[in-house]
């Protein structure tokens, strides 16, 4: 199969196809005019590729997972410590999501929306340069 063939049933572009290539985390076979090759089990690993970014597992991840899907002596232990720690930094992230909506809620609900020109919004912005202004000078 071609790279357009493959990016179909894959649902990737091709552009991330050749990406994956380049990384090593796909190999197809290259014909005599240097063409790639797709093997049925390369649109597998690529659909598997797609579902695992989809989720937001790390390239890195995604080469362990590749790995531990290709043994078939795995510990289903090691899948899912991977698993783990991408859940941690998930949590991780939506906490710092939460906080900044709480931070940028409180920060609209202060701001009066009018013509008038002053802005809780731009003040609160224009304090956090300045605190990053003056860390900056002290060093």
């Amino acid at each position: 199969m071609n790279i357009g063939d493959v990016a179909d049933l894959s649902g990737l572009p091709a552009k991330t196809i050749r990406y994956y290539e380049d990384i090593g985390l796909v190999e197809p076979l290259r014909s005599a005019n240097g063409y790639r090759s797709f093997r049925q089990s390369d649109v597998h690993k690529l659909a598997f590729l797609g579902r695992a970014r989809a989720l937001g597992f790390t390239i890195e991840d995604c080469r362990s997972l590749l790995k531990l899907y290709a043994d078939t002596d795995r510990a289903s232990a090691e899948v899912k410590q991977i698993a783990e720690e991408h859940l941690d930094r998930i949590d991780r992230k939506i906490a710092e999501l939460t906080e900044m909506r709480a931070t940028l809620s409180h920060l609209v609900d202060a701001c009066a929306g009018d013509h008038r020109p002053d802005c809780p919004i731009l003040a609160d912005l224009a304090m956090e340069e300045d605190k990053t202004r003056t860390a900056r000078a002290a060093d």
